[in-house]
């Protein structure tokens, strides 16, 4: 029974809260808080400081990452990611659980989820309903600080879980697995400016603007289909049917973009929800696509109505 509960991808705030309680926050099950939000708009590390569910981290996306890419939050490497979640006091035998601060309910979160997965962890959930509802159903936040002993983490990047710009760019001829974008559905049209306003956390320095459009043969599923209005995750019913909706067949490869590859994670989770447990992310997503892809293989209806 204890390796169901490790393997599920999501956890509820009433069996979180019943391990905090009983005082199981420790070597063999971490929390960490993943949030991020743009810097003009909300301090992700000193709201944490001030609340957070007790013996949760910090996990900074911002430093565990790639900090020699242009674009933002690529994955970073074997060694780099392997030390930052020790220091955490992560091993390979523990159960984290993730969860981050959005108004949405979940929005850093899947992203912090799948990097543990694409480095070969498997015992890793993301709190359904975030800390919003956390809070929402009264349970215990602290200002109090842990500082968690360090363990040693093993880490080998799966590869099967990572579409390169290189990939890509090849399966736009050969369509050997089907792609789905998890942006608005006006920034994937490319009909609504990418002027770094955004949903929830998904606001953009204006300096770093982009066009909007999408990889053709693209599918558009915004990901907060997945979620309902209070911010859980939708029904493994309802998320199948989003997908049957969209023509995606879950029985064949699949990879999920985005702007920067944080939501399409959220494509991930939806689909291993559902029992597909290999869907890949395009770590670069348009943010990389748009710099570095042909003019051609962008496509913008915008673009279109303007010639």
């Amino acid at each position: 029974m204890a390796s169901q509960v490790l393997s599920r991808p999501l956890v509820t705030a009433k069996w979180l809260s019943e391990a905090v309680r009983a005082g199981r926050v420790g070597a063999s099950l971490r929390i960490l808080d993943a949030s991020w939000y743009p810097p003009q708009e909300r301090n992700a590390r000193q709201e944490f400081k001030e609340s957070h569910i007790p013996g949760a981290s910090f996990f900074d996306i911002e430093e565990c990452r790639d900090q020699s890419s242009p674009y933002d939050f690529m994955l970073p490497s074997e060694s780099h990611f392997a030390d930052y979640v020790g220091r955490l006091g992560v091993s390979n035998d523990t159960h984290v659980v993730v969860y981050d601060g959005d108004a949405l309910g979940t929005f850093y979160a899947p992203r912090a989820w799948w990097m543990f997965r694409a480095f070969g962890h498997k015992e890793v959930s993301v709190l359904n309903g975030g800390f919003k509802n956390w809070v929402k159903e009264g349970h215990p936040v602290t200002a109090e600080v842990s500082q968690p002993t360090p363990a040693v983490f093993k880490a080998r990047l799966n590869r099967a879980l990572l579409k390169t710009f290189e990939e890509m760019i090849q399966n736009v001829g050969s369509l050997k697995f089907q792609v789905v974008d998890s942006r608005p559905e006006g920034r994937f049209r490319g009909t609504e400016l990418d002027q770094g306003n955004g949903v929830g956390s998904s606001a953009y320095p204006l300096h770093r603007r982009l066009e909007s459009g999408h990889i053709p043969g693209a599918v558009n599923i915004p990901f907060q289909s997945f979620l309902t209005e209070a911010g859980h995750e939708k029904s493994i019913e309802e998320i199948q049917e989003i997908f049957r909706e969209k023509q995606v067949d879950l029985s064949k490869p699949l990879t999920a973009t985005c702007r920067k590859g944080v939501t399409a994670c959220h494509v991930a989770l939806a689909a291993y929800l559902c029992g597909k447990r290999d869907v890949a992310v395009y770590d670069g997503s348009w943010s990389e696509w748009f710099h570095r892809a042909p003019a051609r293989y962008k496509v913008s209806e915008r673009k279109r109505s303007k010639a």
